[in-house]
């Protein structure tokens, strides 16, 4: 029986550095047996990650799930591309996004939803490098005054 609840399996730290999100859909992936398993075991790489819209459908690329162990002749390519699933008017609306200038399609994490494995995937913007930067210094400032109340509390 399925467990309710989600449990994450992998998360794409890189992209939430690299990108500003806008937007985020929860996808269906189309998968063969021994990659469900190897991805319960949590075997894959989603960093290098990203996808595409062709003849309105969404595929996903560079998403690298190891061979399950035991699956010999069952296993498929690791880097193979792999189909998601979304509705009709979620894809109209990645096609309007996609569209525009600077716009990519990055795989955020993936997860178990009821049994089911999803992606939650984000429209996102290059972030240039000094919005890199402010946010590694914002991070950095936090820090500090979280170090300062913490030193003023125990006096």
């Amino acid at each position: 029986m399925a467990s309710k609840g989600t449990k994450l399996i992998a998360t794409n730290k890189k992209a939430r550095h690299d990108y500003f999100i806008e937007e985020t859909f929860e996808t269906g992936i189309v998968l063969v047996g021994t990659e469900v398993k190897s991805i319960r075991q949590g075997k894959l790489n989603i960093k290098d990650g990203y996808a595409r819209v062709e003849n309105s459908e969404v595929f996903l690329y560079n998403v690298h799930i190891s061979p399950y162990e035991q699956g010999n002749i069952f296993n498929k390519d690791p880097l193979r591309v792999r189909k998601l699933l979304l509705h009709k008017s979620e894809i109209r609306k990645l096609i309007g996004y996609v569209q525009q200038k600077g716009y990519t399609l990055i795989p955020l994490s993936f997860y178990l939803k009821d049994g089911l494995i999803k992606v939650e995937l984000g429209i996102g913007v290059g972030k240039k490098i000094y919005d890199k930067r402010q946010d590694i210094a914002k991070k950095d400032a936090a820090r500090r005054i979280d170090k300062e109340l913490r030193q003023r509390e125990k006096q």
